[in-house]
């Protein structure tokens, strides 16, 4: 049997499938976020600990280990000594301390001199702002550290004593997409030229290694590719949407258009001369969620209050920008937040959970649309879970769905250990949907009327947000 781990933010994730790709057994535990005046932080020795604990669960299939591959949240910094060891706690992608940071390249013309060079829009939770801001604050926790990791490269590490990062992690912010390797003028403009030294060596192609019981594992892309090689999206013009906390947009490209508005990234693949233009929203189902808490509605109740109300929620319409840290794809906004209009005492609460819904199916579109999807698209995350979604999803993007359940990211993780490997596996077979949702025609037609209505909406919103 072949293993992916996918250490999430939140959850620690180990799957088994079969040659055919089909799933024999998940393990699964929590981890914690140290949340605190914006600061996010996480515990690597609970992180790695819970990383053991899932591979031993797995133990009990019974079944010999072919292979491993590893998959887990990118961006933050994870400060380690030479053995691997944590200097101080993780700190998180959701971390918000650099924010003043972000602003101040803003307002100077950093932020947009990386994002030429590189095709990297920072955020206050990426690598390059959270070094910079520990270099001021906390350089003692720099001179501690061996290397600055990604979460996946420290477990790797752990594992298997080996010290690398892979192309995608590195693509933000630092790697020319050109050369796979750092770019020195982009750290020095980030005033860490001397911190050049903590920066984890790229290996391209991947890193492998063997866990200590002799299973070869590599050292895999990080979630959102990953999760766009278990979706089967690598040819050009493709698209993966993860509908998630937070919303993902990626789409297979072998181009690197580094005009128009700085916003995403690049990110290399493990296949030279392929990138996945990605548009990493903060909106996702956590506005949702906001909503069904403050109106008192149940998860499962979603599905029936969609077919209660009307395309269009009865003229309800939703910015569904909750975020506290504004957006960050497929446009910069630090100050945007989300707005309610054409409410009234006859609005409905399956109005408002319409609304928010179409929203951020909006916001997807925006996205994907901003990421050049020509191709199919695939769908992922907790959000598929909801059928009537989905084919709102469906009528609201004006396109066809190919719907990917399961363990997405491990999946990936495991075809990309096995192409790096050279170990042969059925791809179509591994990244089959579990179903496939069409528009209504005439549904579709209304919602691309109304996409137009709500990116006129957001223009006012953000030039308010501007003004705030």
């Amino acid at each position: 049997m072949f293993i992916g781990i996918d250490v999430g933010t939140s959850v620690v994730k180990a799957a088994a499938f079969d040659a055919s790709g089909a799933a024999l057994a998940v393990e699964s535990r929590p981890v914690a976020l140290d949340i605190r005046g914006g600061h996010v932080e996480q515990d690597m020795d609970e992180v790695y600990d819970a990383v053991v604990d899932v591979l031993g669960a797995l133990r009990t299939v019974g079944e010999e280990v072919a292979l491993v591959g590893l998959t887990g949240q990118g961006d933050g910094v994870w400060l380690v000594d030479e053995s691997g060891r944590p200097v101080r706690p993780a700190i998180s992608w959701m971390d918000g301390r650099a924010h003043e940071m972000v602003g101040e390249w803003l307002a100077s013309g950093v932020f947009e001199s990386v994002f030429r060079r590189t095709g990297s829009a920072m955020f206050p939770g990426c690598p390059g702002p959270v070094l910079a801001w520990l270099e001021q604050h906390e350089p003692q926790s720099l001179d501690a550290a061996a290397t600055a990791l990604y979460c996946k490269d420290m477990v790797f590490q752990r594992l298997t004593g080996l010290r690398a990062t892979d192309v995608s992690d590195a693509s933000m912010p630092f790697l020319d997409p050109h050369t796979r390797s750092y770019a020195p003028d982009v750290v020095d403009a980030l005033g860490l030229s001397h911190r050049s030294g903590l920066l984890p060596p790229v290996a391209d192609p991947l890193a492998t290694g063997t866990l200590p019981c002799g299973t070869p594992i590599a050292n895999g892309p990080y979630d959102l590719p990953a999760c766009a090689l278990g979706a089967g999206v690598t040819a050009p013009g493709d698209g993966l949407l993860i509908v998630g906390t937070c919303l993902a947009s990626l789409v297979a490209t072998r181009d690197v258009d580094l005009a128009g508005e700085p916003a995403g990234l690049y990110i290399s693949t493990d296949r030279p001369g392929d990138f996945l233009r990605a548009m990493p929203a903060m909106v996702g189902t956590a506005a949702l969620d906001w909503v069904l808490a403050t109106t008192g509605v149940r998860h499962t109740e979603v599905d029936a209050l969609l077919a209660a109300t009307p395309p269009g929620a009865h003229g309800v319409h939703v910015l569904p920008y909750f975020a506290p840290s504004g957006e960050r794809a497929p446009f910069v906004e630090p100050r945007l937040r989300a707005e309610l209009s054409g409410v009234s005492l006859e609005s409905t609460k399956a109005d408002l959970i319409r609304a928010t819904c179409e929203g951020i199916a909006f916001a997807a579109r925006h996205c994907l649309d901003a990421a050049g999807l020509t191709g199919t698209l695939a769908i992922c995350g907790g959000g598929t879970r909801s059928p009537a979604w989905m084919r709102l999803f469906a009528d609201a993007l004006g396109r066809e769905l190919r719907i990917v359940e399961g363990e997405v990211g491990a999946r990936g993780a495991v075809l990309a250990s096995a192409a790096r490997h050279g170990v042969e596996l059925d791809v179509a077979s591994w990244t089959a949907p579990t179903s496939v949702v069409a528009p209504d025609p005439e549904r579709a037609a209304y919602y691309a009327k109304a996409y137009e209505e709500h990116l006129d909406r957001l223009a006012a919103a953000r030039a308010r947000a501007r003004r705030t």
